[in-house]
This record gives C-alpha cells, sequence and structure tokens, in this order.
C-alpha cells in the first residue's frame, strides 16, 4: 500500500460496503444514470472464470459514466476490482468513497511516481484485479478507440517478470473489455431538437430541415471558424476540416504551454492538457480569473481532441450523431458535462484473456518492441470488439 499525500489517494477498500453498494448498483444505473447493463452469460462466465487470479481489465473510455458502468459489471460478475481514477474525482466527500469503493488516483499527463507504485504494489497480490482506462482519458466517441497507453502492459509486464523469478508458474491475465452505448428508444426527434438549439444559438437557418447531415456539416463549419477567429487564425483554402482542426488544436495547446512558460514534451494533445491542468491544480495561477479562462481552454481541447471529419458519415447512427453534437453543445454553452439525452445500453463484450506469462521470454529479450505489440494486440481486440 501508498502512503495517502496530498496528491495522491490509495485505495481503502471496505469490502462489505463495496458488496452492499454493489447489491444496489444497478438500481443507481438505472434511476440516476438512465443506463441499463447488457453483457451476455458467456462473457460473465469468461471473467468468472479469472476469480482469484492477478488481472489487469483494460477497457474503452466512451463517456464520463464508465467508472460506475464497469462498477455495475463487477457486481453482476461477483468479482471486487480496483480502479484508477483521475485525482480531481477525490475532491470533497466522494473522495473517502472513492477510496472506500477500491478507487486510487492517477495525476494524468505527469508520470505520477505514486499511483504506479500503487499499480505495481496491487499486481504483486494475489487475486488483486484492477481496472485501467488505456486511452488516458474519456473519448467522447461511442465505437471507436483512441491510441492505448503503454503502461497499461509495461506495468504487469514488469509484475509477471518478477514473480517468475521465484515463481515460474505464476498467472498475471490481460483482458480487453469493449464497451459501447446503444439507445432505447427511437432518436430522430432528440437529434432534430439538438440541432434546432444550436443554430438558434448560432443563428443558423437550415434551407432543409430534413437533411440532419447537412445542417451538422452547418454547425460544425461556423464553430470551426469561430475557434479559429477566437484564436487569431485565418482560414487556409487548401486544408481540409480534419487538417484546420489539428492545425487549432496544436495552436491552442501551443499558447496554453507559452502561458506557464512550459515546453512541449512532444507528447500526444491529450497528455499535454492533462500536464497543464494538473498543473493548475497544484500552482496558483497569477489569478483566478486567468486561470480559470486557461482551465476551460484545455476543457475545450479534451473536447476535440478525437473528433474528425467523417466521424458520423462513416457510420450515422443516433449514438454518433449524439456524440457529434454534444460536443458541439460543450463549446457553444460551455458546460463541461452534458448528461445522455435518453435512456441507454452500455453494452459489453469481453475478449480473449491473454496470460502474459507467455510473452516473458519475449519481454526480456525486447521490452520496447514486446509492450509494443501487445498494446497494439488490446487495442485491436477492444475495437475489434466494438464493431460487433
Amino acid at each position: 500500500m501508498v502512503a495517502e499525500t496530498a496528491l495522491f489517494f490509495p485505495p481503502k477498500p471496505k469490502p462489505l460496503l463495496i458488496r452492499l453498494v454493489q447489491s444496489v448498483s444497478y438500481l443507481v444505473l438505472q434511476r440516476l444514470y438512465r443506463c441499463g447493463l447488457v453483457v451476455s452469460d458467456d462473457d460473465v462466465a469468461k471473467l468468472r472464470a479469472l476469480d482469484g487470479a492477478r488481472v489487469v481489465y483494460v477497457c474503452n473510455h466512451p463517456t464520463m459514466e464508465d467508472g460506475m458502468v464497469l462498477f455495475s459489471l463487477a457486481a453482476r460478475v461477483g468479482q471486487l476490482w480496483h480502479y484508477i481514477v483521475a485525482r480531481e474525482s477525490f475532491k470533497g466527500l466522494q473522495g473517502p468513497f472513492l477510496q472506500w469503493m477500491g478507487c486510487y488516483s492517477i495525476r494524468r499527463g505527469l508520470g505520477d511516481r505514486a499511483s504506479i507504485a500503487q499499480t505495481l504494489s496491487l499486481l504483486r497480490e494475489p487475486g488483486a484485479q484492477v481496472v485501467i482506462f488505456p486511452e488516458g482519458g474519456c473519448s467522447y466517441q461511442n465505437d471507436t478507440v483512441m491510441p492505448f497507453r503503454s503502461g497499461a502492459i509495461q506495468m504487469p509486464m514488469q509484475v509477471i517478470a518478477q514473480l517468475m523469478k521465484k515463481t515460474p508458474d505464476a498467472d498475471l491475465y490481460v483482458v480487453p473489455i469493449s464497451l459501447k452505448y446503444r439507445y432505447t428508444q427511437p432518436m430522430t426527434s432528440v437529434i432534430q431538437e439538438t440541432l434546432q438549439g444550436l443554430e438558434d444559438e448560432l443563428g443558423l437557418v437550415s434551407e432543409d430541415p430534413q437533411d440532419f447531415y447537412q445542417r451538422l456539416l452547418a454547425i460544425a463549419s461556423l464553430i470551426i471558424t469561430r475557434i479559429e477567429t477566437e484564436f487569431g487564425l485565418t482560414r487556409e483554402p487548401d486544408q481540409d476540416w480534419n487538417q484546420r482542426i489539428s492545425r487549432l488544436r496544436n495552436h491552442v495547446i501551443s499558447q496554453c504551454e507559452q502561458q506557464l512558460d512550459l515546453e512541449s514534451n512532444g507528447a500526444p494533445i491529450r497528455e499535454r492538457v492533462y500536464r497543464i491542468q494538473a498543473l493548475l491544480e497544484a500552482e496558483e495561477p497569477k489569478t483566478v480569473a486567468e486561470g480559470d479562462a486557461l482551465y476551460w481552454t484545455t476543457v475545450r481541447l479534451l473536447n476535440f481532441d478525437a473528433i474528425y471529419d467523417g466521424y458520423v458519415a462513416a457510420k450515422p447512427t443516433p449514438e454518433r450523431f449524439l456524440d457529434t453534437l454534444m460536443r458541439l453543445e460543450r463549446e457553444v454553452y460551455q458546460v463541461e458535462h452534458i448528461q445522455p439525452k435518453a435512456h441507454r445500453q452500455a453494452v459489453f463484450r469481453v475478449g480473449e484473456p491473454i496470460n502474459l506469462k507467455d510473452y516473458v521470454k519475449e519481454f526480456r529479450a525486447d521490452k520496447a518492441g514486446t509492450v509494443a505489440r501487445l498494446t497494439e494486440q488490446l487495442r485491436t481486440a477492444v475495437q475489434d470488439n466494438l464493431a460487433v
């Protein structure tokens, strides 16, 4: 167990309390989160077969509700899991409760040594089961996966390599879990209402109210142009949307780093954003207003980090339509978290467990290469099961 500090909150699980909360988690999920749980008996059996083993569950992270949904999955399986949760979630009275549920904190973007040490310590314990979101944060995309961070494999590989020196038959499994949401009712009227609200706010009039996709494009185009103007960028006629969005993201993150006298570390934009947010939390800015403005800019960056032209066109489902519309609502209405538009099902698929002991010889010969290959194998497994 790693000691608690002002910057790290270790897990303090209370098994009886966890079991009690698990017993009502389905009702909480239905009433407060407007969500049901869908997982096949075969997938439940696959997870139960690992009861008592060391396991890392890696799952994609499409919404802010995923933690509660995974807690309910653990209840369905009848297991007690540990969860790595962003440090900002531990503020106030919620913090101790999360610790009692088996959660512990991570300061994203800074290489949180205490959180890494806690994960390594847990995985050395027989029967430890830890949930990791390897995308590093919420993607706000229902059925596509961002690149996985290598730590989800690096840490358990390091542990199993150490364990097998003393116990050659030790096991440590990594299990890919795919999570996506489905609305349980027709969403045409909700999409229409959301489009109309954004158009009214932006002063747009649709030429063809029945063409939802063209209305979406018109809204997004105006928003991108407004943000470019806000940050002093002129539109270059030879650039498509994806190039404009990429240029905008890079320009804005550079401005944020300059405000804090930070050198770019070459990491993905999401990691650079998390580093800025962690520093804003730890260090007082010159003024409260400056800190608030900079924080909101980082929220906007995360909102647009994984968005790209063609996400809806490639698969115009209600979920993809509303993924994009809710991103645009966050920007237009300046709201950090938009509530789900209607009742949904959280649909899980569990991939085949990978026993990392089978890769220890390969890992000892080529650590970086082995970690990279397994990381991509897991990402592909999660993505493939989202397509089912």
